[in-house]
């Protein structure tokens, strides 16, 4: 660079870094003043809340203390740092006024970063039904509070009982026996209360005053457990129009990695998204409904037993709804109810503010890979068979191999150590029993050409050539499998 343009270039260069440091500093006043704003107005609101509680009485009144003649001693247990109401009656009703509510809804609902500052506008603004308040129903509505929105409608029959307290987000001892609606919203109002939450006590039910329930909404939250009114609630709000959101069955199942969001049409393995699917079709409705479900396959886990007298009052062979709602009760781990609402409100929360989640990930997201599966094993059958002119029919739907692949051998090779493998096949283990999920091992190419020509042309054993680690392996995959097809049978 010759000296002239040197000197020309160092003002330039100079002027550029004064602005920027400018800038910088700038920025930093701004964000300084706001956040010395923000704290400021913290410490006035938790004085405020200081003063409120500096002049109550506390008791513990629980069950507990009731039964132990504990009266909020420190010899019960109870600390002045944790202070219980007096009765239930006496939750503190807050004035306008009494609160910084702009503070509080920010405070409240920090998601700026992800939907921003219009996206949060809609949010606020939005309006959700959510229908069913149970496990799945009040986890949702008090996440949807909690980041921000201000109108919920709650719609559901039933009343709070014992076994509700190992899973919903609202209710404690003193709401059993009341209305499961009544509980979540009198715990969303000390949340928040300036929002707008309103109860119906009652069953949604089609051709019933209870549609006029959900006009308005933005969205519409399905947590309900009869099948029947899911059906009917679904397919209303598909055919008006309305956004609807369902959660599928949370009962009999343990693995959270499982839970994920797809389109009904895209559900595996969870009985009650398959009978969702099925009586939809009868209905013209084929995919549109977004739905929160899991791929776990249940182990174990029974239905729970009936007492003798329900047997006498009429069928009770089947899970589903009757007249008067008697039905066979699914165990129920308490965190999978509230990861299914977490993930309703997690998509209701991006469409809301504009920025839907357009293509929820599956699991179960490799079709090439199940297609390509498929294909070889039909080849390789064929070439087995009498006449190699004529495709071998593979008894086993794609879900199946799905199943075979990622389920029950997990993705890895049936072989130890169980390596993952970058070319999978499907082979036939034994070859005097025909073709099935309990008689399919995954394995390499080359060692699918081994096998076939080893076991299924020859005439040694899958034990001979592969093992008996890999044969105990093999013989215990294919019990879980015939207890599945059991099961779904």
């Amino acid at each position: 660079m010759s000296d002239s343009t040197s000197r020309f270039a160092q003002p330039r260069v100079l002027l550029a870094a004064t602005a920027a440091t400018a800038a910088l500093v700038t920025a930093g006043s701004i964000l300084g003043g706001q956040a010395i704003r923000r704290r400021l107005r913290t410490r006035e609101l938790k004085r405020q809340v200081e003063a409120d509680l500096a002049g109550q009485e506390w008791a513990d009144t629980t069950a507990i203390g009731k039964v132990n003649g504990i009266e909020g001693t420190e010899e019960g247990g109870m600390s002045p740092r944790a202070p219980m109401y007096a009765e239930a009656g006496a939750d503190k009703v807050w004035a306008p006024g009494e609160y910084d509510e702009e503070l509080i809804r920010e405070q409240l609902s920090r998601n700026y970063t992800f939907l921003g500052e219009e996206g949060m506008r809609k949010v606020r603004d939005s309006y959700v039904v959510v229908v069913g308040c149970g496990g799945v129903g009040s986890w949702c509505a008090l996440m949807l509070l909690r980041s921000g929105v201000s109108k919920i409608l709650l719609i559901d029959f039933d009343l709070t009982t014992l076994s509700s307290l190992n899973r919903h987000a609202a209710a404690t001892l003193e709401d059993v026996g009341t209305p499961k609606v009544e509980a979540t919203r009198r715990f969303l109002k000390k949340i928040a209360p300036w929002a707008q939450i309103e109860t119906r006590v009652g069953l949604w039910r089609k051709g019933t005053e209870s549609e006029g329930w959900l006009e308005g909404a933005d969205w519409v939250v399905d947590a309900i457990d009869n099948i029947n009114t899911k059906i009917e609630l679904l397919a209303h709000c598909y055919k008006s129009g309305l956004k609807v959101f369902s959660s599928m069955g949370a009962g009999a199942k343990c693995d959270p990695t499982r839970v994920q969001i797809a389109d009904i049409s895209n559900t595996y393995e969870d009985a009650l998204a398959r009978n969702v699917r099925i009586r939809l079709r009868r209905q013209g409705i084929h995919s549109g409904i977004p739905v929160v479900y899991s791929t776990e396959v249940p182990g174990e886990v029974k239905l729970l037993p009936l007492p003798d007298d329900e047997f006498e009052r009429g069928k009770v062979n089947e899970l589903g709804a009757f007249d008067d709602f008697r039905v066979r009760i699914l165990p129920v781990l308490g965190p999978l109810p509230c990861i299914f609402g977490l993930h309703a409100a997690t998509y209701l929360l991006m469409d809301l503010a504009g920025k839907p989640l357009e293509f929820p990930l599956p699991v179960k997201n490799r079709r090439k890979t199940y297609d390509r599966l498929d294909r070889d094993l039909v080849a390789r059958e064929t070439r087995l068979s009498d006449d190699v002119h004529k495709a071998k029919r593979n008894p086993m739907s794609q879900d199946d191999i799905a199943y075979i692949f990622e389920d029950l051998h997990q993705g890895r090779s049936t072989i130890p150590p169980y390596p993952v493998l970058t070319k999978p096949s499907l082979v036939r283990w034994c070859k005097d029993e025909p073709l099935s999920p309990w008689n399919c091992v995954v394995m390499s190419d080359k060692e699918a050409d081994r096998h076939t020509s080893e076991v299924l042309q020859g005439e040694k054993t899958g034990a001979e050539v592969w093992g008996e680690e890999t044969e105990r392996i093999v013989q215990k995959r294919a019990r879980d499998a015939r207890a599945v097809w059991e099961w779904r049978s």
